[in-house]
């Protein structure tokens, strides 16, 4: 069986420890500094009341916790054993000469904290695997059934051709379907607010449905209001980076300088790159800007068809992405890609893999095909930008063309969260 997953990638010139992850799957959670006991995040509201009222204690950024019922599970766990000092920031009130009221001290828990940063980070990468996760079976959900909202015309398997049909027949746009995620429980507000002869975009509510149609007809409201937060949960682009929504990550739009043109020399047929990135062979040091023709190194050198493979498994773009992930991983600890024998050296595990013919051999698809190998095993791992591109000119109905890489690129410092037990038990 494969080793624990990467918690952190790696660059092709440095290398980082691995560490293990699992989830808490406790029903409630308990206040960080008595026995106090709260129901989840429907109580969150209450449970940060209690820290500050109770506890002199203040969570920072609240909002920016992918999954805060874990988050406290590893803080009551550290403080614990520590004092709240070691980690939090001391904020005395009423100091000053003329303040009123009773001096106060409150303790501030925030991402200053390299250990805390490194927590939200990790909590953030899994929330992401499981938003991909879910993404993908709602694409391959054949059992899909569903009535369009504003007629009675039923849609099955594809939910796509539901969001597309009201969009082109009813001018209801939500934007691409393939950029959302937890599709039935979207569509289940939806109705729920049409039931209520409530507008989808201003919400008001309406005597009955002929009015309310006249009304979103009228003012244009057959849309979402891009500002409601209600919909976040169900657009993938919210959950690409920590601390960001669809409306920062608009805004961070790159605009090209303008240069200057010489409109006399508009011929650049013969122009060549002859820097930038350049992908790394699966096996060996040998690199090229070209992935074709790195493709076709490694299918000549160490008889490994990518391209083959991913026809002939018919592998879509994710599949393809932690296969390649899957390799770099078991290469970097010189462990076979098929058998798992691990070696002392890369040469003698190149020697074995090529004298049993182990190259051109995939294990079970279940020791590649899981969720720790979304995330990059380099940083700079130029290959798996280019996996929608290998070859494309031959039949392949596995690859989206709209599937994104998403680059993992987080830098951690050495703290003690990397070495804690108690991390590990939680975020294995």
């Amino acid at each position: 069986m494969a080793e624990a997953p990467l918690l952190e990638t790696l660059s092709f010139t440095t290398s980082i420890n691995t560490a293990s992850a699992t989830k808490d799957t406790e029903p409630q959670m308990s206040c960080l500094l008595c026995d106090q006991m709260y129901e989840g995040d429907e109580n969150k509201e209450e449970f940060l009341k209690h820290l500050v009222t109770e506890h002199k204690f203040v969570i920072a950024d609240v909002k920016l916790i992918s999954d805060f019922k874990r988050y406290i599970g590893y803080w009551k766990m550290r403080l614990q054993n520590h004092p709240v000092t070691d980690f939090c920031t001391a904020i005395d009130t009423n100091t000053g000469e003329k303040d009123i009221g009773p001096k106060e001290q409150y303790y501030l828990l925030c991402d200053v904290l390299p250990e805390d940063k490194l927590l939200r980070e990790c909590l953030q990468k899994d929330k992401l695997v499981s938003v991909l996760e879910t993404q993908q079976k709602e694409r391959e959900d054949t059992d899909f059934c569903r009535m369009c909202l504003f007629c009675k015309e039923e849609f099955h398997s594809n939910r796509a051709t539901l969001f597309n049909h009201m969009n082109t027949e009813h001018n209801f746009n939500v934007g691409l379907p393939d950029n959302l995620v937890y599709t039935n429980e979207f569509l289940d507000i939806l109705q729920e607010k049409l039931s209520r002869l409530q507008c989808l975009y201003c919400e008001r509510t309406f005597r009955d449905r002929p009015t309310l149609k006249e009304h979103m007809r009228k003012k244009q409201h057959k849309r979402l209001k891009a500002s409601n937060p209600t919909y976040d949960k169900f657009y993938v682009v919210n959950y690409l980076e920590l601390g960001k929504n669809w409306e920062i990550i608009e805004a961070e739009v790159d605009t090209e300088p303008d240069y200057p043109t010489d409109s006399d020399n508009d011929d650049w047929s013969e122009w060549q790159e002859e820097g930038g990135a350049k992908a790394v062979c699966l096996f060996c040091e040998q690199t090229d800007a070209v992935t074709d023709k790195l493709i076709e190194h490694m299918k000549i050198v160490h008889r490994f068809d990518l391209s083959g493979i991913k026809q002939s498994m018919n592998l879509n773009f994710y599949q393809q992405l932690k296969l390649v992930n899957y390799i770099r991983r078991q290469m970097h600890q010189t462990s076979c890609i098929f058998c798992q024998e691990k070696f002392e050296s890369r040469e003698s595990l190149i020697n074995h893999m090529t004298s049993e013919d182990h190259m051109t051999r995939l294990p079970d698809q279940s020791f590649w095909d899981q969720p720790q190998y979304y995330f990059p095993t380099y940083e700079d791992d130029s290959l798996l930008f280019s996996l929608g591109d290998v070859a494309d000119d031959d039949t392949d109905s596995g690859c989206h063309d709209d599937s994104v890489v998403i680059a993992e690129d987080t830098l951690v410092n050495s703290t003690s969260l990397k070495k804690s037990d108690i991390f590990e038990e939680l975020t294995t």
